[in-house]
């Protein structure tokens, strides 16, 4: 059978071969090999040459994977400094009082997880020893991204530290009546604790990877020198499944990101099972991440084997480790001693000899014990080999056991995420093995006591002396005492006040030139970060390439083929145009870098990020949600948005739903507006909310969203009267009357009431004209800026009645006295308009653009819709004739006239 990996003589014919006499000779060789000791040993002398030729320089393809061993042999370990038994001590109480705080929870029905946090503890309490800076170290400190599922280890820590009490350990998960702990890293929910939410698994690395990649951007704008933050990401190896987590590796070597540090607890199981039953999940991370160009450390086994390795003299038990399936692995965690003999040694007669040499409690302690994440002195090897590297990112695959130190009832076993208690005999035989001075006595009604060793007790002494030496507390979140941004020049905003004459400007377009102005800014300009997905062209920035340059670490190693041309592509090390290419997620992991700098490094920056709005939340909307949750700050633009504005590009590009995404995210202020000075307006009052001085009971920690066209329209000036910019960013004014529009109505005139937002608002203008002209009926057209704010409002005002005060909602009091019914439209499923519906007093109807999107021309897609000018008078006389003050034959003759 021919090997299919084998290179082909078509291939070879591609590689010229100047001394085919030297080739023959280095292939008889290995032959010889090969037929002499086996094709293991010439496996070996192959796999060696290859790593002699990549560390000479040699340019050859690199070995994706290495033998199943620590990367970093015993011999080769660097002493780790500090008090080894201490740390055992710290690490044995925060055991106990993560086990102790779930298992107390659990009588509440609450849940819980214990046994990741058992398999991870070493890995977390070597870093906050001797590697996580705090926030009073160089630069901002370290970033760290903890695994969700060992927050209980995190806050046991928090508590030996005495930033935590027992009775926040009792409020675990129990947060409705104050003094409670999230259940996982939630920023929102905690601030001052963590920085990054990260159970939304995958999120947490490709946020990492984004937010190493921003620090370098800071430092090389001048912003803030954070070449000493170092970012750690705690993972799990199911967690590596999720596509986001690996989305992003090659960014992270292209641009060489040695401030970043992977840390993969390989326990080799998720939820329900072994993460790689019938494979190696070590060796399939090693693979893809040496792929990447990431610098890969394994430590996988701990001291006990070196004893088995100094015997395996053969290479039979690397050979035999390399084949061995996770799954089994598991089940060797599980068994006794002959059944490990039989089926691990007995595969091999070399190794039945090794094995002979082993008593059965040496061979318990290797298979059910030693792992490299256990172990302290392996970890910090693997650790500061990391730190040291340079040139690019590393990843430690740190072999655990999850359940250990819980007991046999735990360690290994398939159901052990879903544990969420120890008994009390079990939590005696944890405290025996932990050597903790806890009594019986101390177990009052079956109850698992905390544990504390003394606010001056050595372990606490040292403990806070190390953070201290650090930097202070970690992980922990700090929101500096930043004084608020200068505001922008008034005149970039006020220049879209006037209108655009008989100039065709899409607000997309609107919201482009916004930007320009605002960037140029002497006081804040720098602070702005636009972010686009390889779209600029499409939303006409592309005039900022050259003005603001396109950060790349590299800076530009090439000359641009549009070099000649006033709008050339240009790159720049100290770029302020972050373009990601085509991805979505990395753009939405750069906005929530940005976004919250103002916590994590003191430095507020204004990010926007402009995308196609149906490749926004649709496809990104956990992370809109992670940036909620994260506190961020910023402009979210859906661009091209619409169902029926995008033409020809059909259902997949037609948004109609996007602003009901946007309106389950609580920290989303959702715009649709209209005109280019509602959007000018709208940007300049989320700066100030957001970066300058909020308004008392206003929450800062939000981020806006607004959804703007390609439709080029003549913009309109903005109208004169007062509460004209507060009906903007609350949500609702009147635009005009039918009077004000010069349609002269009737004094008799059956009246109607037109709200539309966004684009729509051109076809209710139309559709007042034709109801003036061709009915004798007055509409008044009303810009609705903001559905989603105007129901928040809402909601705030009968809540507000609940608790016995008075207040009226915002979109009562702007239709107060409005003549005639109202009918909403807009270029969305017609939930959207349909969020006020049951807070306003007059009779409500609604068009909307519903189902699927399809490829036509706009005038076209409105009437199919129903939605245009045509459909707009229709349904106005529908809903008034029902209530009679139009004759009912006004609807049949409308339809008739309009081809509907």
């Amino acid at each position: 059978m021919t090997d299919p990996y084998a290179i082909q003589p078509s291939e070879l014919d591609q590689l010229p071969d100047r001394d085919p006499e030297e080739t023959a000779e280095w292939q008889a060789s290995l032959d010889a090999v090969t037929k002499a000791a086996g094709p293991h040993r010439a496996a070996y002398l192959m796999r060696r040459t290859l790593e002699r030729a990549e560390g000479n320089g040699v340019a050859l393809p690199k070995l994706l994977e290495t033998d199943y061993v620590n990367t970093i042999p015993t011999a080769a370990e660097p002493a780790a400094p500090g008090d080894e038994a201490l740390e055992r001590r710290i690490t044995a109480w925060n055991r106990w009082n993560a086990a102790a705080m779930v298992t107390r929870g659990a009588k509440h029905g609450v849940g819980g997880h214990i046994a990741t946090f058992a398999s991870a503890a070493w890995l977390y309490e070597t870093g906050f020893n001797h590697f996580f800076k705090g926030k009073e170290a160089d630069g901002s400190g370290d970033q760290l991204y903890i695994q969700g599922h060992a927050s209980p280890g995190i806050y046991a820590r928090a508590f030996l530290d005495g930033r935590l009490t027992e009775a926040h350990l009792d409020n675990f998960r129990q947060e409705a009546g104050g003094n409670g702990l999230p259940s996982y890293p939630h920023p929102r929910r905690l601030p001052w604790l963590w920085e990054f939410p990260t159970v939304s698994m995958g999120l947490g690395p490709l946020s990492a990877i984004y937010q190493a990649r921003f620090n370098r951007y800071l430092t090389a704008r001048g912003i803030k020198d954070v070449s000493e933050s170092h970012v750690w990401a705690f993972l799990g190896d199911g967690e590596m499944d999720e596509p986001e987590s690996t989305a992003a590796l090659a960014l992270a070597s292209r641009e060489g990101l040695d401030n970043l540090t992977f840390v993969i607890n390989c326990n080799l199981q998720r939820l329900d099972g072994p993460v790689r039953a019938n494979f190696k999940i070590v060796q399939e991370l090693e693979a893809q991440f040496r792929g990447a160009g990431w610098k890969v450390i394994k430590s996988l086994w701990g001291n006990a084997w070196d004893e088995l390795f100094q015997l395996d003299t053969t290479g039979a038990l690397v050979r035999r480790l390399r084949e061995v399936p996770d799954a089994q692995v598991q089940t060797y965690q599980t068994r006794g001693a002959a059944y490990i003999r039989e089926d691990f040694f007995g595969k091999d007669p070399a190794l039945v000899e090794l094995a002979k040499l082993l008593s059965d409690d040496k061979i318990l302690e290797c298979f059910h014990l030693s792992r490299g994440g256990h172990e302290a002195n392996k970890v910090y090897a693997a650790y500061k080999a990391a730190v040291e590297h340079k040139g690019g990112p590393t990843v430690i695959l740190a072999q655990t056991v999850k359940g250990h130190t819980l007991g046999e009832g735990f360690a290994s076993k398939n159901a052990n995420h879903q544990m969420k208690k120890l008994s009390t005999d079990e939590f005696k035989q944890m405290r025996d093995l932990l050597e903790l001075p806890i009594k019986d006595s101390d177990f009052i009604d079956g109850v698992v006591p905390y544990g504390h060793p003394g606010a001056d007790s050595p372990e606490v002494r040292y403990l806070q002396e190390r953070r201290a030496a650090l930097g202070g507390p970690a992980p922990a979140r700090r929101t500096h005492a930043i004084a608020p941004l200068p505001s922008a020049s008034e005149k970039a905003f006020a220049a879209f006040d006037k209108g655009s004459g008989t100039q065709n400007v899409a607000t997309t377009m609107a919201f482009v030139r916004l930007v320009k102005d605002l960037v140029r800014d002497k006081e804040t300009g720098k602070r702005w970060v636009p972010i686009v997905p390889d779209e600029a062209r499409t939303f006409g920035m592309e005039s900022l390439f050259p003005s603001l340059g396109i950060y790349s670490p590299k800076g530009q190693t090439y000359e641009p083929v549009d070099r000649d041309q006033l709008m050339y592509y240009k790159e720049a090390k100290n770029g302020q145009i972050l373009n990601e290419g085509i991805t979505e997620a990395g753009s939405m992991a750069d906005f929530i870098a940005a976004s919250t700098s103002y916590a994590t490094h003191g430095e507020a920056m204004i990010p926007f990020y402009i995308f196609y709005s149906m490749f926004g939340w649709q496809r990104t909307a956990d992370q809109m949600w992670q940036l909620g949750d994260q506190l961020g700050r910023g402009f979210l633009v859906g661009a091209t948005a619409g169902r029926t504005t995008l033409t020809g590009e059909g259902l997949q590009h037609a948004d109609g739903h996007s602003p009901v995404i946007a309106a389950t995210n609580p920290a989303a202020l959702s715009y649709d507006p209209a005109f280019a000075y509602e959007v000018a307006a709208i940007v300049r009052d989320g700066i100030r909310r957001m970066y300058g001085e909020a308004a008392p009971g206003e929450d800062s920690n939000v981020f806006y969203y607004l959804t703007v066209y390609n439709e080029p329209i003549p913009q309109p000036a903005k109208p004169s009267g007062l509460g004209i910019d507060e009906g903007i960013v609350k949500g609702l004014y009147r635009f005009n009357t039918a009077e004000s529009a010069g349609l002269s109505p009737a004094a008799n005139a059956a009246r109607i009431q037109l709200l539309g937002s966004g684009t729509a608002i051109h076809w209710a203008l139309k559709a007042q004209q034709l109801l003036a002209e061709d009915w004798g009926v007055a509409a008044d057209v009303w810009s609705a800026t903001s559905w989603t704010e105007l129901r928040r409002d809402a909601l705030e005002a009968d809540a507000a009645l609940l608790r016995g005060e008075e207040r009226v909602p915002y979109v009562r009091q702007a239709l107060h006295g409005a003549e005639g019914p109202v009918l909403a439209v807009s270029d969305y499923m017609r939930q959207v308009p349909d969020q006020i519906a049951q807070w306003v007093e007059q009779d409500y109807s609604s068009l909307g653009a519903d189902g699927f999107g399809l490829s036509d021309t706009r005038d076209a897609a409105r009437r199919y819709f129903g939605v245009d000018a045509e459909s707009i008078v229709v349904a106005a006389l529908a809903q008034l004739a029902r209530r009679g003050e139009v004759k009912a034959t006004a609807v049949k003759e409308a339809r008739e006239r309009y081809g509907l």
